[in-house]
């Protein structure tokens, strides 16, 4: 799939979880994708406990993610 294609399933809403980045305008935050990826799920994992989800909707996440630290600096973030 394309980069372009794919980076389309992150949705930014104002209206859906106070506009927060979101797979495809559902309340499927993409941190908690990213969360759950991190604490060792499979993307099958995640798939079979949220069926609306479709790989693809995980590969956006991490493409996401990817473009997020790609920035000119980056500052040291105190993690709760």
């Amino acid at each position: 799939m394309k980069k372009k294609i794919l980076i389309d399933r992150i949705t930014l809403n104002p209206n859906v979880c106070f506009g927060k980045p979101t797979i495809r305008n559902m309340r499927y935050l993409v941190e908690v994708i990213l969360d759950l990826l991190s604490a060792g799920m499979t993307i099958d994992e995640i798939l079979a406990d949220y069926p609306d989800l479709e790989k693809e909707d995980i590969m956006a996440c991490l493409l996401f993610a990817s473009k997020l630290i790609k920035v000119n600096s980056i500052y040291k973030v105190k993690i709760a």
